[in-house]
């Protein structure tokens, strides 16, 4: 690197930067690219989040009905043809836990996990999760399993 070879870092200088409201012989002064009139044109205009003109909002419009329970506890679902599915790949053996399933992609790591009863589980799986269906219950107790609730 030498004197003759220096230039500043990619995207720290701007060259066609517009420079607005600097007086009329800039031929940006006057109203600075900003119109005549109206709330836009003034200083500290800033519109509503959804604002449409004066047009009544689309979150408005939309009618609203039911009920959303703000303290409702999400579950991540797993069904028992799943665990099926990962015995038979051999992905699990014997034991299933909330980080074999985390490891195999079917929850996150934060989710709250509960065993779904749908399909049907040959193998004898031990399966701690948060939460379990009657069926699902009765179906790993039936192949000889286990479950344990977290």
């Amino acid at each position: 690197m030498e004197l003759n070879n220096l230039k500043p870092a990619k995207g720290s200088v701007r060259k066609n930067n517009k420079r607005v409201g600097r007086g009329e012989g800039s031929g940006k002064g006057g109203t600075a690219t900003r119109g005549h009139k109206g709330a836009k044109s003034r200083s500290g205009y800033s519109k509503k989040i959804g604002f449409e003109g004066g047009q009544m909002p689309l979150q408005r419009r939309v009618p609203k009905f039911g009920f959303t329970n703000r303290n409702r506890v999400a579950y991540q679902g797993v069904n028992l043809d799943t665990l099926q599915r990962l015995v038979d790949e051999g992905k699990i053996k014997e034991e299933v836990t909330v980080e074999t399933l985390v490891e195999n992609r079917l929850a996150n790591k934060r989710d709250l996990i509960k065993i779904l009863g749908r399909g049907e589980l040959k193998a004898s799986l031990k399966i701690t999760a948060h939460k379990f269906t009657a069926t699902a219950k009765e179906a790993i107790e039936a192949a000889g399993g286990e479950a344990t609730t977290l």
